[in-house]
């Protein structure tokens, strides 16, 4: 996707900030029935913190064992002086040592088997033992246990195929068309975009567009997120000069160092991305007149984005849980200067195959190639064409690698021409069935989630990975913005991917 605008940027930048300090490790959970009198609820609430001493976030999690339920409320105590700060995806207070939790309008029904999270900071001093008296409309549910009220009408749900975050991001390699961790566990990542890093610092307006702080990553953590998506911009991580020294070199590359961390802290994977590049490209299609890497390029080029790759591969090549994607958005084929056969030629081996580029390309084989040189053998992600929504070609004209740790990536929104089942089946299915098919970015442009539950429901049956774009606080009309606030206030689009992943293992 296109980042914003100079203009666009600024504003988002001044918009939604979360305060305070905390991450969130997502628990397991219960569910509740209608408060009525004597109501039969079958319930399981499931409870983790990540704790810094004097603070920490709760996520709870709620699963309902019994029959459907339009609205629920859950209440437990502390022992201690936790203090509640704020909270989301529930309407959450606290008297005395007592805290509720109400359901917001939208995650109030609960199926037979469904289950719904909510997560809150609070402050403390002295101990801070977890509450063992949690109860959903009245009815006692001890943790793990079974309810004590009516036992479960149905099982429980089939566990996901990724093992529950331990705090610890797993580290990754390709085994056939699956992510697997050191286990041997299959790994499907789905989670968001963190868009900001790729344009923020060419602008002059900071190294990101919101706050990265364990708040925020406890906010996006609450939506049952694994992987988080961060775009980058070359001449910022090589400390060019047309870029502020501020937001340039050894600073930019400590922030994405730090928020790196702390994704990983959280059991989140992170996937580090060039966005924006160099190259000066005025023709066809093109998004703004500088060499400068202040947009999306046609292609990376061969001065400068090779060498942001070394370096990044240096830095992260002794942890695997760490994945890189080569390029955001390869467009080759758009520029009218090249037939289809020959811009997919361009786009693997760059150099005198994009004939009427005018600066030099280097192709996703350079980039792997940069990549390798460094001994990293993290997985890599590589995209099509046509801004990453053709991969027709892809199996033909994939990048050789030693490694074997090579995964297709892919983008989808409404707006594209591949964007129903039957490009689906044509284009992406034999890919997903040789390597792991992951959509970097699916999204739609009318605040709704209509394509993305189909698209979702598609990549889930073919066992593939995907990430909404974005965790920005954007209007949602002007580009898909999952968020309204960087608590994790859902935009209308929004709802509908937390529900999906929310509500699938």
């Amino acid at each position: 996707m296109r980042s914003p605008s100079p203009r666009t940027a600024a504003v988002a930048a001044l918009t939604g900030a979360v305060c305070a300090a905390g991450s969130l490790v997502a628990g397991a959970g219960a569910v509740l029935g209608a408060p009525a009198a004597h109501a039969a609820v079958a319930c399981q609430v499931d409870y983790s913190t990540n704790d810094w001493g004097t603070g920490f976030t709760a996520a709870v999690t709620i699963t309902n064992r019994g029959p459907a339920v339009s609205g629920w409320t859950l209440t437990y105590s502390y022992t201690g002086n936790q203090q509640l700060a704020n909270g989301w995806n529930g309407r959450w207070s606290q008297s005395g040592k007592t805290v509720t939790v109400v359901n917001e309008s939208w995650n109030g029904s609960l199926a037979t088997g469904a289950a719904v999270q909510a997560g809150a900071q609070f402050s403390y001093s002295g101990g801070n033992a977890a509450p063992i008296d949690f109860a959903v409309n009245g009815t006692t549910c001890n943790g793990d246990t079974e309810p004590t009220e009516t036992p479960p009408t149905t099982p429980p749900t089939t566990p996901p195929t990724t093992p529950p975050s331990d705090g610890t991001a797993p580290k990754l390699k390709v085994s056939g068309n699956t992510f697997v961790d050191a286990s041997g566990n299959t790994v499907r990542l789905r989670g968001v975009n963190r868009s900001g890093g790729e344009f923020a610092c060419v602008q002059g307006n900071g190294i990101w567009d919101g706050p990265m702080d364990a708040a925020s990553v406890a906010a996006i953590r609450s939506w049952n997120v694994n992987a988080v998506r961060v775009p980058l911009n070359s001449d910022c991580w090589l400390g060019l000069g047309n870029v502020d020294p501020a937001y340039r070199g050894a600073t930019y590359q400590n922030a994405v160092k730090d928020y790196v961390a702390l994704l990983e802290k959280n059991g989140i994977t992170p996937i580090l991305e060039l966005h924006w590049s160099h190259g000066l490209w005025t023709g066809n299609d093109n998004h703004c007149d500088t060499a400068n890497a202040e947009c999306q390029k046609p292609m990376p080029d061969a001065e400068y984005a090779p060498e942001f790759w070394k370096q990044l591969a240096a830095a992260y090549k002794n942890d695997t849980a760490v994945v890189f994607d080569l390029f955001n958005e390869p467009y080759p084929n758009n520029l009218q200067v090249m037939d289809y056969a020959q811009s997919w030629k361009c786009w693997r081996d760059g150099g005198a195959d994009c004939t009427g580029l005018t600066y030099e390309a280097a192709g996703m084989q350079d980039l792997l190639d940069a990549v390798r040189s460094t001994g990293a053998q993290n997985v890599v992600m590589v995209a099509g064409s046509s801004y990453s929504n053709d991969l027709s070609q892809w199996l033909a004209q994939k990048p050789s690698d030693p490694t074997g740790n090579l995964a297709a990536a892919w983008h989808s929104y409404n707006f594209n021409y591949c964007k129903d089942a039957s490009c689906w089946d044509q284009q992406l299915a034999p890919v997903a069935e040789q390597v792991p098919l992951v959509a970097g970015e699916i999204g739609e442009n009318t605040c709704g989630h209509s394509y993305i539950d189909t698209l979702m429901a598609w990549l889930d049956e073919h066992g593939a990975s995907y990430l909404g774009w974005t965790w920005n606080t954007w209007d949602c009309s002007s580009g898909p913005s999952l968020i309204s606030s960087y608590d994790g206030t859902p935009t209308s689009y929004g709802a509908g991917f937390r529900a999906h992943l929310q509500s699938t293992p």
